[in-house]
Parts: C-alpha cells; structure tokens; sequence
C-alpha cells in the first residue's frame, strides 16, 4: 500500500497562487500515474489535473487549464500540483490519487475509479 499526505493548502485571496503538495509514502509512485481531484461543499468530487508515470503527459481539467500546473518529482516521491490566478471558485478540499493499478502507463487519466490511493485532502480557500 502507499500512504499519501497532502499539504500547502490554506485561505489566500483571489489572484494568488498556492503550491500544493502529495508526499507518498510505503511504496515508490515512480512507475505511476498520479492525478489531483478536488470537492466542494455539496458538489461531486472533480477532476483537476493527472500526470505519467514519468512526468510525460498531463491532463488538465478546462477549469484550471493555463492556471494550475502539475508536476513531480520521482527522486523524492512527491507530486504537486501548483496553483495560480486562484478564484473563489477554486475553493474546495484537494485530493491527491494513485493509480497503483498500472506501471509505464504513459497516459493520463481523469476517472476517479481508475484511481488506488488517496490523500486526506487538504482545504484551499479563496476569498474574494
């Protein structure tokens, strides 16, 4: 199994950036993909953002294209997910998954159920 931490979350206002970050641990993530998802109050979990295996592809959710960035870094088992130009609309609880499934998978993918592992969640509030 892996167990995966996220962090760097917090209450910032419109306009600024937060850099997330899924620490895993128990097994190396190296060989998989790894997405972020995020929900809101009284909203369905959502995609946001997905990456190869080897930092390869990247899938981005149209809400967050050309703002949110996804990247990792294999050598520290970690995977972030950097945000910028926040809007109140961003405001939800932050998933970081696993998709232990598969190895070498060079795609990206954006359906939950193909995800293994999840973080806790961490909160991002946007103010106006």
């Amino acid at each position: 199994q892996v167990q995966l931490v996220e962090s760097g979350g917090g209450l910032v206002q419109a306009g600024d950036s937060l850099r997330l970050s899924c620490a895993a641990s128990g097994r190396t993530i190296s060989r998989n993909g790894m997405g972020w998802f995020r929900q809101a109050p009284g909203k369905e979990r959502e995609f946001v953002a997905s990456i190869s295996w080897n930092g390869g592809s990247t899938k981005y959710a149209d809400s967050v294209k050309g703002r949110f960035n996804i990247s990792r870094d294999n050598a520290k088992n970690t995977v972030y997910l950097q945000m910028n130009s926040l809007k109140p609309e961003d405001t939800a609880v932050y998933y970081c998954a696993a998709d232990l499934s598969r190895r070498y998978y060079s795609g990206t993918s954006y359906r939950a159920n193909e995800y293994d592992y999840w973080g806790q969640g961490t909160q991002v509030t946007v103010s106006s």
